[in-house]
C-alpha cells in the first residue's frame, strides 16, 4: 500500500498548475488529522509549497528547476476553492486600461471573503475584501472598469471614461449602464454622463 504522503504527490501531479490543495479535498485518501501531517511533511520537504492555513500548492518543475505557479493561477484556484469572487485591485485594472503608469509594487486583490495575506514561494499577496460593486462583473472588462474608475475616484473618473470610450467596445459601456443601479451615485452618474452625453 502507498503512503500517504505519496498518495497526496500522486493526486497533485493529476491536477493543473496552481491547483490548490486542502485537507477537505483529500479526506478520501485518510482521516483528517494524517492529511494534515502529510501536507506539513511535504511542505516541510518542499514538494508542495504552503499558502495559507490549510491550503497547498504543487510547485511547478521545468527544465530551468523548480518553481511556484503564476500568481493568477494560484489566485484562481484560491478562490474557486472557497468560493469567493477575486480580482485584481483597482491600481492593477487602471495600469491594465492604459489610466496610469504606475505599476502596482505589491500584489493586492480584492475579495468577497475576509482581508488575508497568503505567501507561497517569494510571493506575498494581499487580499483586501471589498464592497460588492467593486466585484461586480469579475474579470470581464466592464469589471476592471469599475475597478479602475473605483480607483481614479470621482474627480477623475470622467476624464477616464471619455478615454476609455474611444478604446472600448460599446458592449462594454452596455455593461456598465446595466450595473449602474449598483455602483456608488458619483460612478453611477458618471458612466451615464459618457453613455448618453
Amino acid at each position: 500500500m502507498q503512503r500517504l504522503t505519496e498518495q497526496i504527490l500522486d493526486h497533485a501531479d493529476d491536477l493543473p498548475e496552481g491547483s490548490a490543495i486542502s485537507a477537505k479535498g483529500l479526506l478520501h485518501l485518510g482521516n483528517r488529522a494524517a492529511v494534515d501531517q502529510a501536507l506539513s511533511r511535504l511542505a516541510e520537504r518542499g514538494q508542495l509549497i504552503r499558502a495559507g492555513r490549510g491550503l497547498y500548492l504543487r510547485p511547478v518543475s521545468s527544465r530551468h528547476g523548480v518553481r511556484s505557479p503564476s500568481v493568477q493561477k494560484a489566485v484562481d484556484a484560491l478562490a474557486s476553492q472557497k468560493g469567493e469572487v477575486i480580482v485584481p485591485s483597482g491600481a492593477a485594472a487602471a495600469n491594465t486600461l492604459g489610466l496610469t503608469t504606475q505599476v502596482p509594487v505589491r500584489l493586492v486583490y480584492l475579495t468577497s471573503g475576509r482581508s488575508r495575506t497568503i505567501c507561497f514561494g517569494n510571493h506575498v499577496i494581499e487580499l483586501r475584501h471589498a464592497p460588492r460593486w467593486q466585484l461586480a462583473l469579475a474579470n470581464s472588462p466592464a469589471g476592471i472598469v469599475i475597478r479602475a474608475l473605483a480607483w481614479l475616484g470621482p474627480e477623475k473618473a470622467d476624464a477616464a471614461l471619455v478615454a476609455l470610450k474611444r478604446d472600448l467596445p460599446p458592449s462594454t459601456f452596455n455593461e456598465l449602464i446595466a450595473v449602474a443601479p449598483q455602483l456608488p451615485t458619483w460612478l453611477a452618474r458618471s458612466v451615464g454622463k459618457a453613455v448618453h452625453g
